[in-house]
């Protein structure tokens, strides 16, 4: 299964051939390195761990130094793994570039979405809150009753109330690839990703592929 790390750039349009507009966030995807093979012998399971972002000595501890150093790869900030199937031919120090990817395919996007913090009802789920008359004058957010009084006799489980929100792992499936630039490193992708600007990015291959009306 084709992967690559890379950083949120941002939000702009493309204008196809047709001139359909189309609204795209480009990904500085790449270049990564192969730092680790985990094998089913070994480890249990096949998979290939890549890194991305190179950084400085001092941002890095000893441990990670040394683990970097024997794959004979950069100081790189980011290390992730990506499952790979049986067949798949990578080497330790191997360089991954973004034009293992093509316009046109269909790759799921993982990030971190951007943190909100402690949230109501209203903001983290929509609620419409209180009325606002009736001699009501603090009641204009909250979430009302929670539960009821004899039974159950307590408070269902995932109930939806105020608590943190955003600041978690989010993929957005079957995004098409849209414009793939190995002169700078680039990736754009049709829609929007996680994630403020800057931030990390996972790039895999779709493992659900979508399937158009008509067989196409």
């Amino acid at each position: 299964m084709k992967g690559l790390l890379g950083k949120k750039v941002g939000m702009t349009q493309v204008i196809q051939e047709n001139g359909d507009v189309v609204p795209v966030t480009v990904i500085e995807a790449g270049p990564c390195f192969v730092t680790q093979i985990r094998t089913p012998e070994r480890d249990g399971y096949r998979a290939v761990q890549l890194g991305f972002g190179e950084v400085k000595d001092k941002h890095l501890t000893q441990g990670e130094q040394g683990h970097l150093h024997k794959a004979a790869v950069p100081n790189l900030k980011y290390l992730r793994e990506f499952r790979i199937r049986e067949g798949e031919q990578y080497e330790v120090g191997q360089k991954v570039l973004v034009d293992i990817f093509a316009a046109g395919e269909r790759v799921d996007v993982i990030a971190k979405s951007k943190g909100r913090g402690f949230a109501g009802v209203v903001k983290r789920h929509g609620f419409a809150g209180g009325p606002h008359t009736h001699g009501q004058s603090d009641r204009e957010r909250a979430p009302g009753s929670i539960g009821a009084c004899a039974y159950p006799g307590r408070v269902w489980k995932g109930k939806r109330m105020p608590g943190r929100m955003g600041g978690k792992r989010v993929t957005v499936a079957n995004l098409d690839v849209v414009v793939v630039d190995p002169a700078r490193n680039l990736l754009a992708v049709r829609g929007s990703v996680p994630g403020p600007n800057g931030g990390l990015v996972m790039i895999r291959e779709a493992r659900k592929q979508r399937v158009l009306k008509g067989g196409k």
